[in-house]
């Protein structure tokens, strides 16, 4: 059997809470950019599509803004993640003041893969967007034969 899980949504389960009557808890969960990562302009999840064809899984990723050597991909037995982290500084001088400005962000995205040759994996990133090759392994067909009775 072949299978690609995104670990957000393996065990999204809404937290209970204990009190009935909050309302603006309840709806805060309900809410919350695991389901709806679109309404969220500055979520750290990064958009993820995936694609399933008779000999591979295809992923892609909307990655913006993000440069080659700001990224890791990285596959330890049957999960790949996907990790990005972005440094900016600006310094500017003038006449009279000096303005930096530094912001660090990071986002990792984590799959549970199943029945995926390792070995062949391959990545490529071209106008923003991540796309990662997984090629499936080659269903084994256990043959059969009759045994003569000496």
């Amino acid at each position: 059997m072949f299978d690609i899980v995104p670990f957000a949504r393996r065990n999204s389960v809404i937290p209970k809470t204990s009190d009935l009557f909050d309302i603006e808890g309840i709806f805060e969960n309900l809410f919350n950019d695991r389901f709806f990562p679109a309404m969220y302009k500055n979520s750290s999840q990064m958009k993820v599509d995936i694609k399933e064809s008779e000999e591979a899984f295809v992923i892609e990723a909307e990655l913006p803004g993000i440069q080659k050597d700001e990224m890791n991909i990285q596959i330890d037995e049957d999960k790949l993640t996907i990790s990005v982290q972005k440094k900016e500084q600006k310094d500017e001088e003038r006449d009279n003041y000096i303005r930096r400005e530094r912001s660090y962000s990071a986002m990792t995205r984590s799959f549970a893969i199943a029945n995926v040759e390792i070995e062949k994996a391959n990545a490529k990133f071209e106008n923003g967007i991540l796309v990662i090759n997984l090629p499936k392994k080659q269903e084994q067909v256990i043959k059969g034969r009759e045994l003569q009775i000496d």
